[in-house]
């Protein structure tokens, strides 16, 4: 319908203009949107108030003069003249009803579009370092990512996403000093006690929980292990279970072998095993959570020596100093002239004692992204908000302005029951993604997760997202999709189980019938509800376009209460003294089965299961 107001209404401009009622201008974007009350139409035009300039007429003048020269149109039962000058149309019942047809015979194509037309966009989220197990802030990244990607690839984006390794750096030593400081501990335990590695493990688990609970460290002799593990490693470790886990795995598999090693050697030893290890976890989280990624991109890849004895971070650099942005300080530091791109300060790539900065791995990194994919979003904690500037001045730099985009998320409040779940990265008391997935379950989880645009906080209440009553917004809208389905099954008169053999396409299919008339539906609810599923093709140009994959939530709550408050006025099917006309109940049950598609897809939008029955 969209495209044939904005047919009328350029074809009313020319006609009003050729009998001498408007001057003759270029007539533009026609600004054609939905009112957000629908007692001002079903859409509207802001032509008028756009032209006021190249018209020299006062908009409201502009207005009325389209209205007079518009032709009259069976879809439309009105048009009039609003405030300064919006010209507003009202679709008529057929009109406003048609979307419901629309919907059934598009199916998962509906609100299908090209805005992005074929662009490759590589989308870099979660990233977490392969050193421990993927936390709730984590878990924000990867629905936020995937979600953002689903509803990119719909509105005609090519997308590619892609999860950077950290697997390089000063924090990969750290982790393999901590594994193996605590398979010292264990083959201690085991040696003086004469215990099994199960009870070994348990006192090192049982002195870690001492540990967490003196807050104060008022009683260092409750937990002697853990002492002497911060102690032995200057506080640089990693503390928590998950280490204990793998240095278990490792004195299963080894034994004792590594005890009287070369210090170095068993650390790289447990370095390299136990980062596989770690990321093999992360995927199978990431798995579990619906979130899959393209390209897993190490970083360790870009400090390797190709044929001609030069890296990836070794071009890079290169690069820049050719197009005049590298300089040495006297002190042989290799600094990045950035101020020159905006940025506060120069950065350094490589430091005094040669060794190479993270910015300078960064550099490279999205060198090599720019030389795959035409445009990069980069999803980041807020904290790094104070590293964009110095990222997009490298990328600008090596040729690429303007390419790079990132959005900053904030933090996950996690409570319980409304009471703050203490964690401490220090004591290591990060609650797991996976246990937090497991506890909640992976849709509430999901959908939680991306229900606030990412530059608000999250309070994440574990027991509220676990409740299944219509107060959980998830449990609200996939109890909207269950009961849609019954009524179908009802229609169709099928068995739950035949339902799920058949599919429920199928099952609408033979509930509704062939042929149904549209114009039969003037109840408001139904009106209503036409219109909430038309606005579904512009939500998901938005979320694309802006990035805000969490209006996807508020869209579909809108629809679960609009079909709800639909079912409670409207009778569907025929009951034990309520009867309802065939040709009117095969409508509603159209209506009522393109609501089913829309929910479906926005769900799926959303990483969360449309079920059948609840």
């Amino acid at each position: 319908m969209p495209e044939k107001i904005e047919e009328l209404v350029r074809k009313a401009v020319a006609d009003a203009q050729e009998a001498g009622d408007l001057p003759s201008f270029e007539v533009g974007d026609l600004g054609l949107e939905r009112p957000a009350d629908a007692d001002n139409g079903d859409w509207t035009t802001t032509l008028a108030l756009r032209s006021a300039r190249l018209a020299h007429m006062a908009p409201r003048a502009i207005a009325q003069a389209i209205v007079n020269h518009m032709e009259k149109d069976p879809g439309i039962s009105k048009v009039e003249v609003a405030g300064p000058g919006f010209v507003n149309f009202y679709l008529s019942a057929a009109a406003n009803n048609e979307v419901f047809r629309t919907v059934r015979e598009q199916g998962h194509d509906f609100g299908r579009s090209n805005i992005g037309a074929g662009e490759k966009v590589q989308v870099e989220f979660v990233s977490a370092n392969p050193v421990g197990p993927l936390h709730i802030g984590h878990g924000r990244w990867a629905a936020l990512g995937d979600s953002l990607c689903r509803v990119m690839e719909h509105a005609g984006y090519n997308v590619e996403r892609e999860y950077y390794i950290n697997d390089h750096g000063s924090q990969m030593d750290v982790f393999g000093n901590s594994v193996a400081e605590r398979y010292l501990q264990l083959a201690q335990v085991v040696s003086e006690r004469g215990c099994s590695l199960d009870e070994a493990v348990q006192v090192l688990l049982d002195d870690r929980k001492a540990f967490v609970k003196d807050e104060e460290d008022a009683h260092p002799e409750l937990h002697p292990y853990m002492d002497a593990f911060n102690k032995n490693l200057g506080g640089n470790a990693y503390g928590g279970d998950y280490i204990i886990d793998v240095a278990r795995h490792f004195m299963e598999t080894d034994g004792t072998r590594w005890v009287d090693a070369d210090p170095e050697e068993r650390m790289l030893e447990f370095r390299e095993r136990g980062y596989k290890l770690m990321l093999e976890s992360i995927k199978s989280t990431l798995d579990e959570s619906r979130c899959h990624f393209d390209v897993w991109f190490s970083e360790r890849s870009l400090y390797e020596k190709g044929e001609d004895g030069t890296s990836a971070v070794d071009r890079a650099l290169a690069r820049l100093d050719e197009m005049g942005y590298l300089y040495r300080d006297e002190d042989g530091a290799l600094w990045f002239r950035s101020t020159a791109l905006g940025d506060d300060k120069d950065r350094v790539l490589i430091k005094t004692n040669g060794e190479y900065t993270y910015f300078a791995s960064d550099v490279a990194y999205h060198w090599n992204k720019f030389q795959r994919v035409d445009h990069v979003i980069d999803i980041w904690g807020a904290d790094h908000h104070g590293y964009i500037q110095r990222v997009d001045s490298a990328c600008t730099a090596l040729g690429y302005p303007g390419k790079l985009e990132v959005l900053l998320g904030q933090l996950v409040n996690l409570l319980r029951d409304g009471v703050p779940v203490r964690m401490s990265k220090r004591k290591g008391t990060m609650i797991p993604f996976k246990e937090l997935m497991d506890e909640v379950g992976v849709d509430a989880t999901r959908y939680t997760l991306i229900s606030k645009s990412s530059n608000q906080m999250i309070d994440f209440d574990i027991e509220k997202v676990k409740k299944q009553d219509n107060t959980n917004p998830v449990y609200y809208v996939q109890y909207a999709h269950a009961r849609i389905c019954s009524i179908l099954r009802k229609g169709a008169g099928v068995t739950a189980e035949e339902a799920e053999k058949l599919g429920m396409d199928e099952v609408a299919r033979r509930a509704v019938g062939e042929e149904y008339d549209l114009s039969l539906l003037t109840d408001p609810t139904e009106a209503t509800l036409a219109r909430k599923l038309s606005e579904f093709p512009a939500l998901v140009e938005g979320c694309a376009r802006d990035r805000a994959p969490f209006r996807l939530t508020h869209y579909a709550e809108e629809l679960a209460g609009d079909f709800h408050s639909f079912y409670t006025v409207c009778q569907v099917l025929p009951s034990k003294g309520r009867p309802v006309d065939e040709g009117l109940s095969k409508a509603r049950l159209a209506a009522v089965d393109a609501t089913r598609r829309v929910l479906a897809l926005t769900l799926e939008f959303c990483g969360v299961h449309a079920p059948q029955s609840m």
